[in-house]
C-alpha cells in the first residue's frame, strides 16, 4: 500500500483545470450529462414504441415497434456509437454539424428506448384487461385510456426494471470515450497514462461510478415507495392470463 500516491490529484494537468481532481469533477458532470439526457431520450422513445406495441387493432404498427425493438436491442452500443458518428453524418449533411455530445446522447437514447419499450409493453400487458374495457366503457378514446387508466399503473410495475436501466444507462454512458467526449473513462485512460499512476485515477473513477449508481438506486426506490399501489402487483399478475 506505501505506492499509492492519492496526492497526483493536486497536480496540475496543464490544462484549463488547475488540478486533477478538478478534472475528475468536471468528467463526472460530463459523464452524469451524458447519461441523463439519454434517458429522457430513452424515456420518451422507449414510452412511444412500447404504446405502439400495444395498440389494439393495429398490426402496422406493432410491427413497426417490434422492429424498432429488434434493430436497436441487437446492435451492440460501440457499434452504434460508431454508426451515429461516422454513418450517419455522411448519409445526412445536416448532421455533420451536430456535436459528438449530442450523437452519443442519440445512440445511448435509442438503444435504451429499444430495452424500455419492451419494459412497457410487458407492463401494459400484466395489467387486467378489464381496465382497458373499464376505460373504454366510459368513453374514453384510445389515448385517453391509455393516459389515464393503463400507463399510471403499468408505469408502477415498471419501475423495478427501469431503476436497472438508469443504472445501466449510467455505466452504457462510458461508450462516449470512443469518441472522445471528456467522460470519465476518457479521464481515467488519458490521466493515468499523464501521471504513470492509472490504479489511483481508475479507483477515483470506480468509486464515483459505485456513488452515482447507489444515488440513482434510492432515487427510483423513493419514486417507488411513493407510487406503489398495495396489492396491485399481485393482482395484475392473475388478471394478465
Amino acid at each position: 500500500m506505501g505506492s499509492w500516491d492519492w496526492q497526483v490529484f493536486l497536480q496540475d494537468p496543464g490544462g484549463k483545470d488547475p488540478t486533477y481532481w478538478q478534472w475528475l469533477l468536471s468528467a463526472w458532470g460530463w459523464t452524469v450529462s451524458v447519461a441523463l439526457s439519454a434517458l429522457v431520450v430513452a424515456l420518451l422513445l422507449g414510452s412511444i414504441v412500447g404504446v405502439i406495441r400495444t395498440l389494439p387493432n393495429s398490426p402496422g404498427w406493432v410491427r413497426l415497434g417490434n422492429a424498432w425493438v429488434e434493430l436497436f436491442r441487437n446492435i451492440p452500443l460501440l457499434v452504434q456509437i460508431f454508426l451515429w458518428y461516422h454513418v450517419v453524418p455522411a448519409l445526412f449533411p445536416v448532421m455533420r454539424d451536430v456535436p459528438p455530445f449530442v450523437l452519443v446522447v442519440l445512440a445511448l437514447g435509442f438503444f435504451t428506448s429499444s430495452r424500455i419499450a419492451e419494459q412497457l409493453r410487458s407492463g401494459i400487458q400484466a395489467l387486467p384487461r378489464g381496465q382497458r374495457y373499464a376505460g373504454m366503457a366510459v368513453g374514453f378514446t384510445t389515448p385517453q385510456y391509455y393516459r389515464y387508466v393503463l400507463l399510471p399503473m403499468a408505469y408502477r410495475i415498471i419501475i423495478p426494471p427501469l431503476t436497472s436501466e438508469s443504472m445501466n444507462i449510467f455505466k452504457n454512458s462510458s461508450v462516449a470515450f470512443a469518441v472522445s467526449i471528456a467522460e470519465m473513462t476518457q479521464f481515467a485512460m488519458q490521466a493515468g497514462e499523464e501521471t504513470a499512476r492509472p490504479m489511483e485515477m481508475y479507483l477515483a473513477v470506480t468509486v464515483l461510478y459505485i456513488i452515482s449508481a447507489f444515488a440513482i438506486n434510492r432515487i427510483m426506490a423513493s419514486i417507488e415507495k411513493r407510487t406503489r399501489v398495495p396489492g396491485f402487483i399481485a393482482q395484475a399478475g392473475g388478471g394478465g392470463h
